[in-house]
């Protein structure tokens, strides 16, 4: 949607856009290896596996799903606001095979600034998403700030056996991509006024679409493990799955789906974020690039997504009926090293 004239552009008030304000993957790793471990034995995935979720075992035929995700304001649109965080709060569910079944908004928001109509349309937009993912919005919690940030707490349900991690990869499995990269560059770029309107309504629709029909081919399928792609970037989510599957991965780069124009505004430095930045040196530490790859493309393939597709392992045999795009695989290979070519 369009802002409409006269009103505040909500990403002036950013000091970085959508996910890419996450702190950065390499300033955060040995802050959460310093923390102790829980101890609980129900507890079958938590932080020492660096998943999209948390799950804990209910009974023997049910596990309990957790997440949390919130962040500064990607668009100007209110409504469209509210539509993006919630399809990327409940991305982390459908990363973990689970179904969303309740939602709590937080929201960090100036009312005195903004309106309590914008507030209304942020809430508006995550309500409807969350519905339409099958979650009920039962509450929530919010305190006043200059910079509005909005997100949910999201909890979803799934059978033991259908828990799916990042940590199911297997040397030889394909790796595919079920949405096109550059949603950073792109929301960049608008905030600068530098990006065409069609190419940031693409992104847009692009990032409020729910990852749940990919999630479940890819239950359907036989699919060994499961991320999605949010700030730290293909890259630095594929490290992080190949890490805890103990692979390395390869990755054919002129196979990464990009956003239809984004290309173009790679070559340019105003549209490049701060967290791909961040990225992208991060990711010197476990990549190494073929010198046929174009700087564009590696600017894409780092680039801080926002409600981004799922990257799925799959065995080569199930491969014909994965969702999405089919950009590498996994190999033998020190864990979490990445190959570009």
């Amino acid at each position: 949607m369009a802002v409409a004239s006269g009103a505040v552009r909500l990403t002036q008030l950013s000091h970085g856009a959508g996910c890419a304000c996450k702190i950065g993957a390499a300033e955060l790793r040995p802050i959460l290896e310093s923390l102790p471990q829980p101890a609980d034995s129900a507890l079958l995935v938590g932080p020492e596996m660096r998943d999209d979720s948390a799950v804990y075992l209910l009974r023997d035929d049910l596990a309990l799903v957790q997440s949390v995700d919130f962040f500064t304001a990607i668009v100007d649109d209110p409504y469209d606001f509210g539509r993006i965080a919630a399809a990327n709060a409940l991305s982390d569910l459908y990363a973990m095979g689970a179904q969303p079944i309740m939602a709590l908004n937080l929201v960090a928001f100036s009312l005195e600034s903004l309106g309590a109509s914008v507030l209304a349309e942020i809430l508006r937009g995550g309500a409807e998403v969350a519905a339409e993912g099958g979650a009920t919005v039962a509450g929530g919690h919010s305190i006043d700030d200059p910079e509005p940030k909005y997100g949910m707490a999201v909890t979803g349900v799934v059978h033991p056996g259908r828990i799916l991690t990042n940590a199911g990869g297997r040397a030889g499995h394909s790796l595919f991509l079920t949405k096109p990269l550059g949603v950073g560059l792109v929301t960049t770029a608008a905030k600068r006024g530098l990006a065409p309107e069609e190419l940031v309504v693409r992104a847009t629709e692009l990032m409020a679409t729910l990852n749940d029909e990919a999630s479940h081919a890819a239950l359907e399928v036989g699919a060994a493990a499961m991320t999605d792609i949010t700030g730290f970037g293909l890259l630095g989510h594929l490290h992080e799955l190949a890490t805890a599957s103990g692979c390395a991965a390869e990755v054919q780069a002129d196979a990464v789906p990009a956003i239809e124009g984004v290309l173009e505004l790679a070559t340019d430095e105003r549209c490049v974020p701060g967290g791909s930045r961040r990225n992208a040196a991060d990711a010197d530490s476990f990549t190494s690039w073929s010198s046929r790859v174009p700087p564009a493309r590696r600017v894409l393939l780092t680039d801080a997504m926002t409600s981004g597709g799922l990257l799925i392992a799959v065995p080569p045999e199930q491969a014909s009926a994965t969702p999405g795009l089919r950009v590498g695989r996994l190999v033998e290979g020190s864990a979490g090293a990445i190959s570009v070519r």
